[in-house]
């Protein structure tokens, strides 16, 4: 098991930005896919990025593409989420999942994810 503490997240105008990062401890943090996950009150959780264990291969949803980047620091046993760009839309809850690399494949999945930390608020203003 992996244990997640996500921090970064506040208030901001549209148009701003924002770093969240996401702090891992227990197992070895280079065993884990990591991925960003948000939720918006009254809907689903839904993917946002992810990058594979050695940070080689990322992933995005479509609708944060060209704004938002994903990067880990093994050193560190942290992952990053640089959001640039920022809309009123992105607001909610941020929340950093570990999926233990049994193979290559780099998930979208919420259930490929058995690890989660507790959130970040993120609010952007209109």
């Amino acid at each position: 098991q992996v244990q997640l503490v996500e921090s970064g997240g506040g208030l901001v105008q549209a148009g701003g930005s924002l770093r969240l990062s996401c702090a891992a401890a227990g197992r070895r943090f280079s065993d884990y896919h990591m991925g960003w996950f948000r939720q918006a009150p009254g809907k689903e959780r839904e993917f946002v990025a992810a990058i594979n264990w050695s940070g080689g291969s990322t992933s995005y949803a479509d609708s944060v593409k060209e704004r938002f980047t994903i990067s880990r620091d093994n050193a560190k046993n942290t992952v990053y989420l640089q959001m640039n760009s920022l809309k009123p839309e992105d607001t909610g809850v941020y929340y950093c999942a570990a999926d233990f690399a049994r193979s290559a494949y780099l998930s979208e999945r919420i259930h490929s994810y058995d690890n989660w930390g507790q959130g970040t608020q993120v609010t952007v203003s209109s």
